[in-house]
Parts: structure tokens; sequence; C-alpha cells
């Protein structure tokens, strides 16, 4: 049955947002619609790198420091593993492969990725209901000034995140079919969020699934919340991705991007002086601490972000 509330959501940012969100809607009203271009292969296991952020985070033993992966989890196999190949770079934690151990299998076995993440969150004791894109491998893919192409789990982690980006390739995702029930989830919220998460590569290749933007550019009643504070990402690669689009990095380069989505925008006191040009863009703005420091701020951000849609107090 669909779910009142309904987030697009990406990996650190969106989770932490959500973390607040569960604070101020019962888990059991929302679905976050979540970002699956960064889903790979790692040593013949299936990755979901933002489904498992987002999964840890909601269940409270994420690594706080870093945004993913396990609190004080060790490395021990991927050490080991370094001694038989060179190819290491994407450090994943001795409970964390349990979580991509258990996903292989059950694929193997049949088992979609809409029922595999539903099996994993409930083990984890998530009551979110967590909604991978698509069902299909649709890679990111980013193109460098050289030619240069990578995935995108590779031009972050592998290659530093580097600014030389001529290009960012959602095809991939624009062939993939949407998950089973997401365009029916967008229809049927009473509210619809667009989580503080990078606009190009978490954001924009949810956009990119056939069906999901036209039906968000229909209602145009989603409310977002910018990533950016100050002209400057809080986490990820934004400011090295948005000028591949033309984009200034900005909350009202964001409001841009988001202006035909939307009906309004969460930005950053540190971001007041751009409300006057983004509500010219027909967009309401509401000023707060965007900064999610702990899960009071996360808490706050969310009332904030309902207010504007209107729809909750």
């Amino acid at each position: 049955m669909p779910r009142p509330v309904v987030a697009l959501a990406g990996g650190v940012g969106a989770a932490r947002f959500l973390e607040g969100l569960v604070q101020v809607v019962p888990p059991e009203e929302i679905t976050a619609i979540v970002n699956t271009g960064d889903d790979r292969d790692f040593f013949g296991l299936r990755v979901c790198p933002d489904l498992d952020i987002v999964t840890y985070t909601l269940a409270g033993i994420v690594n706080r420091e870093t945004g993913w992966g396990f609190r004080d989890d060790s490395f021990h196999c991927i050490d080991a593993l370094g001694r038989l190949r060179d190819d290491t770079w994407f450090a994943l934690g001795d409970r964390d492969l349990a979580t991509h151990i258990q996903r292989s299998a059950r694929l193997r076995e049949g088992a979609t990725l809409s029922r595999v993440t539903a099996e994993i969150a409930e083990a984890f004791g998530v009551a979110v209901e967590l909604l991978p894109m698509t069902e299909e491998l649709a890679p990111t893919r980013v193109v460098r000034r050289d030619g240069s192409v990578a995935d995108f789990e590779e031009y972050l982690v592998r290659d530093g995140a580097p600014a030389d980006v001529r290009e960012v390739d959602l095809s991939a995702a624009a062939r993939a079919a949407p998950a089973p029930g997401l365009l029916e989830a967008l229809e049927a919220a009473e509210t619809l969020l667009i989580c503080p998460s990078n606009p190009v590569v978490s954001i924009g290749t949810i956009l990119a699934i056939p069906g999901v933007r036209a039906r968000l550019e229909a209602r145009r009643s989603a409310v977002a919340i910018s990533p950016i504070i100050g002209g400057r990402p809080v986490k990820g690669p934004a400011d090295r991705l948005l000028p591949s689009l033309g984009v200034e990095v900005s909350a009202l380069g964001v409001a841009e991007l988001y202006r035909t989505l939307a009906s309004g925008i969460v930005i950053d006191r540190a971001d007041a002086a751009l409300a006057p040009e983004i509500e010219a863009l027909g967009l309401a703005v509401r000023i707060e601490d965007t900064l999610m420091r702990d899960s009071k701020i996360a808490a706050n951000l969310a009332a904030a972000a309902l207010a504007l849609a209107g729809t909750r107090a």
C-alpha cells in the first residue's frame, strides 16, 4: 500500500535527513526511493552503497565519522585480499561484507533487488520502506576531459573525485525500468521530498528513470532541501559535477535544477541572501540550519520541509 511521504534519496546527506524525518513522521508512513546508480560488483558481491548507507543510518549502526559502513568495523578480509589482488581500493568492512554476501546470494537465487532490500531492512529493524530506483544495473558513468570513462565509484573512491569532469552519463538509468511500485508511490504520495543529496549523481539518476521526472513535473509539489551551503557541498563532489551541467554551485543553482519539479526549497541560513532570486523562479523558500550536525537539527530540518510542503505541521 502506498505510503503518504515519499523521499528521493542518495547516500549520506539523505540518510541523515531521513534520520530526522523518522522523528517527526512515523517510519511506517515513509518510502525512500534510493539511488542505485552507484551499485556494482566488487569481488563477486553486489554492493549497493546508497541503500546500505540509508539502512545502516536508520538502524543506528553507521560509522558516523565516514557516513558509511558499520561503526567500529574491522577490515581484516580486505587487508588479506590485498595480498592476492591489486584492486582493493573500495574498502569493505568485515561486518559490512555480510550484507553484500546475503544480497548476492539472494539475487543469485532469483530474488529481486526490491525484495532483498526489504529483507535486509527488516533484518536491521528499519521500518521505512526502502525502494531501489530500479532493479536493473544502471551504472552512472563519469566522462573526464581526456575522454576516459569511469563508473561513479571508480571516479569517487579510486580516483579521488578530480575536477576534470566533462560529462556525467546517466544513459543507463534512462534505459532502466522503474522498480515495481515506484511510479505508483510518486503518484499516491501526499508529500514529496527531495533529500539533500547530490543533484547530479544521486537525485539526477532517479530523475533519469523513465516516468519519474514526468510525474514530479506533473505535480510540481515536491519540497527540496539544498545540499549546497555557502557555495560548497557538505559532502561529496557536487561542486565538481554541477559545472558539467552548466549549473552554478550554489543553492540558487540547485533551485534552478529543481524549479520544474518542486514548489519549495529549504536553504541554509548562510544562503539567505539568495532567497529573493530563488523566489523569482517560482519557488517558496524556507531558511533553516541545514548542516545536520546532530539528529535534533535533522529533525528540525525535516519538520521545516514538511511545513513548507503544507501537508503537515
